[in-house]
């Protein structure tokens, strides 16, 4: 996790991520990606930055075991939006589950856009 300051004290940390900027809010939605995944990739990289379309596997939580499509990514509160994990609200209607990233695994992402695609580039295992 990058960081948000040098100092060690909590309120500053707090303070920190919570003033924090988007572009590095961003590097913190990063989720862990499947090994078959990563072995198809060909790429010593652990985690990348979670995107809108990518199918993830929720792991911990009530809903563990569940997997569907990014909906959404919530950089404000640092959470992600999965399709078909709903809860039911007071009216009768159905909303999505806000989840945190670091209970998610990739399963599936595009990797076509140019800069996911330097990602892949420089952290490319060397056979």
């Amino acid at each position: 996790m990058v960081s948000p300051t040098d100092s060690k004290q909590p309120r500053k940390q707090r303070k920190a991520r919570y003033e924090a900027p988007l572009h590095i809010r961003q590097k913190w939605l990063a989720v862990h990606m499947d090994k078959e995944m990563k072995g198809k990739l060909k790429t010593a990289r652990r985690s990348v930055p979670v995107r809108e379309g990518d199918r993830v596997k929720i792991m911990r939580g009530e809903n563990s075991g569940k997997s569907g499509k990014v909906s959404r990514v919530d950089l404000r509160y640092g959470k992600v939006y999965v399709e078909g994990v709903v809860r039911k609200k007071g009216k009768g209607g159905e909303a999505l589950i806000p989840i945190d990233p670091s209970k998610l695994l990739m399963i599936e992402a595009g990797f076509s856009d140019k800069m996911r695609g330097r990602i892949l580039e420089r952290s490319r295992k060397i056979e």
